[in-house]
């Protein structure tokens, strides 16, 4: 199994174990996160939800040869529905985050409530290096967040940035050793237990009201554009060169 799951002391752990594909994600592990986050969500004995990866890394982000061979189609498609199922999750979510994040590694932390790194962890959403455009709302959430210039260069330019950068960012809580990381975000996580678990759900809800509805249309605009852009001659070039270990060449575009 490349999705472990496993639910302790309240917490439901989601853990994304396929290092040996630097924990790429596939449309399976989507469906089977998605299914783990909604089982947490309905478990009255789960007071909060721990997502993490392996030592070293976190994901690599789409599987890029299963994602081109069955490329999302509509809103219902699993990358979505993982999508749904978290930003749909009243309970607390807590990332540990050691190695890379990269794409949706990144972008979905910004649905988590609270975020934590390794000290060598290390960012980045090269989305439009590889001929798309930003998804998970990342578009609104993240400019939101830290602002337009600050964004630009992490989603314009695809600037990689570190765990101390992300705190300074204000979309992770804290970094920590490595070997630390994990029993950390865990200890937090099992905070909930001795909270009200109906205030804590409802402080939740209260918190992200204001900006829901804009974020589902969000990432229905960014998932109509990225669907389109995935055919387009710039993305068929960036994905011709990262499987033949080459650099891209976009001079022939305008």
């Amino acid at each position: 199994m490349s999705i472990k799951t496993a639910t302790l002391n309240g917490v439901a752990t989601i853990e994304i174990a396929r290092p040996e594909k630097k924990n790429a994600i596939t449309l399976d592990m989507y469906l089977a996160m998605a299914a783990a986050l909604r089982d947490a969500n309905g478990d009255p004995s789960v007071r909060a939800v721990l997502i993490t990866g392996q030592p070293g890394i976190f994901t690599s982000g789409n599987d890029l040869e299963d994602f081109v061979q069955r490329p999302a189609q509509s809103t219902e498609s699993p990358a979505f529905q993982f999508m749904k199922a978290l930003i749909g999750c009243d309970k607390p979510v807590v990332a540990a985050v050691t190695g890379a994040a990269i794409g949706i590694g990144t972008t979905m932390l910004l649905h988590c409530d609270l975020i934590y790194l390794s000290d060598e962890a290390r960012l980045a959403m090269p989305f439009v290096s590889l001929g798309l455009v930003p998804e998970f709302a990342s578009s609104l959430v993240f400019p939101r967040l830290v602002g337009n210039v600050r964004a630009a260069e992490k989603l314009l330019l695809g600037e990689p940035f570190g765990a101390a950068e992300a705190v300074e960012l204000g979309i992770a809580n804290a970094v920590l050793p490595a070997n630390e990381l994990v029993n950390h975000a865990r200890r937090m996580a099992e905070r909930f237990n001795a909270l009200p678990p109906g205030a804590v759900r409802e402080t939740k809800k209260l918190m992200r009201r204001a900006g829901a509805a804009q974020v589902l249309e969000t990432i229905a605009a960014e998932g109509a554009v990225f669907a389109e852009r995935l055919t387009s001659p710039e993305a068929k070039e960036a994905f011709s060169a990262f499987f033949q270990k080459r650099k891209p060449d976009f001079t022939q575009f305008s």
